[in-house]
């Protein structure tokens, strides 16, 4: 099949022959025919699947052909996208850019972390077609500068991941704003429950398209897998990239100061990268992708929030330096090598904490990740570090587990019958045999060569010693700041 088969206007046909287009991959050959009939669309495929021309090329379509757009300052919004990051955004709008440039359509990408003047001016003049993020267009809302009535098609693109972000509030405040009669196209790489939910209260009798990701594509991907402590993984990562000679590569971590602290570990030994995160302005996230696409920056650290607005095609190593916390995000992770029919290899290092999510990974993806070992040398400590080869077996699945342990932890039962505390330290006929002096200048001492009465005992006269004081001066109250002994108390 090709594009013209789907009776496109010549425009988008020759802008998309300029991009090199020639056959609609699987999801956008199902998609698109039922988004130019108007009918609602419940769309499941991982990224990387072409996902975005499946929705913005028959949107273009039917916004020119069958509504040609209004002149002037009389052009109403028409359109609406939601996404969940900005940078996904930003890339939604690029691919509208580039498949309706030869149309009279306007656009706008309106989302958080810039100045809202710019937005409202280009609100002011006119816009067709509208990608947002829920809380930047909640915003404009309030404000009363963003007019929804006129929309005819809504598209909720990673709508799991909108989810997993706590927008559902906005989403709800957002559909409370649209006109009822509109065509809704809802996408989503994962159909969860809460995700399911939301899709059958917006979409009236939509047609169902799901796509599974081809298989030469994970082909292509190299799996990996290093157990190696937390402390030791940036020490490993330095020595893979050296010895492996990565040419470019994105590196998750879970949390941003994880992803500052990368950059930090990696600039300490002479490797430049830059990381992307919601503690980042939106132009220097803008930045920092511009100059990782061009090539001139080779390493860029992100957290998962970027992991689906990432589309650079040169990326040759993914690094999962943490592991994610839902097995989902694993996919879309590595989804970022291996595009445009080009080979990739992805890492993950795990941590004993992190066997767990290993499970659930190896769960969902069907396949177990061959484990590697490797020597190398940290740096940071100078000395020589060897992954862990251990097995991965689960911890209870050995049939001898209860006969090899009858009691519970062995360790634990050793060390109740240890009490230091409760030895005889003086001899047993000492009056001070069983008790263990923490002040003693050698509390664990053997007196055992002293008699058993104890008189001969080295400490013997301080203890009589302390006891005529305590006797003479009686015990410091420290509330009334002053001996408890009556007698020397009179005088002041």
């Amino acid at each position: 099949m090709k594009f013209e088969e789907f009776g496109l206007s010549h425009p988008i046909l020759n802008a998309l022959s300029e991009k090199g287009y020639e056959n609609p991959t699987p999801i956008q050959a199902k998609a698109i025919p039922h988004i130019l009939k108007g009918e609602d669309l419940l769309g499941s495929a991982q990224t990387g699947t072409g996902k975005t021309a499946a929705f913005a090329i028959p949107m273009i379509q039917n916004l020119t052909q069958v509504t040609p757009p209004t002149k002037g300052h009389g052009r109403k919004i028409r359109a609406l996208v939601l996404a969940p990051t900005r940078e996904l955004a930003s890339q939604i709008l690029d691919n509208f850019l580039s498949y309706g440039k030869n149309t009279p359509l306007k656009y706008l990408a309106i989302y958080g972390g810039v100045s809202q003047f710019a937005q409202e001016k280009s609100l002011q003049r006119g816009v067709d077609i509208v990608v947002a993020t829920p809380g930047r267009l909640v915003d404009l809302l309030n404000q009363r500068i963003v007019d929804l009535s006129s929309i005819k098609i809504l598209v909720l693109d990673e709508a799991d991941r909108m989810l997993d972000m706590g927008f559902l509030p906005d989403i709800k405040n957002i559909l409370s704003k649209l006109p009822s009669d509109k065509q809704t196209l809802f996408f989503s790489a994962t159909m969860q429950d809460n995700v399911l939910g939301l899709a059958n209260s917006l979409l009236k009798n939509p047609a169902k398209v799901h796509i599974e990701t081809p298989k030469t594509d994970i082909e292509r991907i190299e799996q990996r897998l290093f157990l190696i402590p937390q402390e030791q993984k940036s020490g490993f990562l330095v020595h893979f990239i050296k010895k492996e000679q990565v040419n470019s590569a994105v590196i998750f971590t879970r949390t941003k100061r994880g992803a500052d602290r990368m950059v930090a570990r990696l600039k300490k030994s002479g490797i430049h990268s830059e990381a992307i995160h919601s503690d980042k302005t939106q132009a220097t996230r803008q930045r920092t992708l511009d100059s990782f696409r061009a090539g001139y920056l080779k390493f860029l650290v992100a957290t998962d929030i970027a992991a689906r607005g990432i589309d650079v095609d040169h990326v040759s190593h993914v690094v999962n330096y943490d592991l994610p916390r839902e097995p989902e995000t694993y996919t879309h992770r590595i989804g970022r090598t291996g595009r445009a029919g080009a080979s990739g290899t992805a890492i993950s290092l795990c941590d004993r904490s992190e066997r767990g999510l290993l499970r659930e990974i190896e769960k969902f993806t069907g396949k177990r990740l061959p484990l590697e070992t490797a020597e190398f040398s940290d740096p940071e400590e100078g000395n020589e570090v060897e992954t862990s080869t251990e097995p991965r077996k689960p911890r209870f699945l050995d049939n001898n587990f209860e006969k090899q342990r009858p009691n519970g932890n062995p360790d634990r039962q050793n060390r109740q019958d240890f009490k230091p505390w409760k030895q005889n330290r003086a001899g047993s006929g000492s009056k001070h045999s069983e008790k263990f002096n923490p002040r003693s200048p050698h509390p664990r001492k053997d007196h055992s060569e002293h008699s058993e009465s104890g008189e001969n005992s080295p400490n013997q006269g301080k203890r009589k010693k302390n006891k005529s004081q305590r006797k003479k001066f009686g015990k410091f109250n420290p509330k009334k700041g002053q001996s408890g002994n009556s007698k020397f108390n009179k005088n002041g």
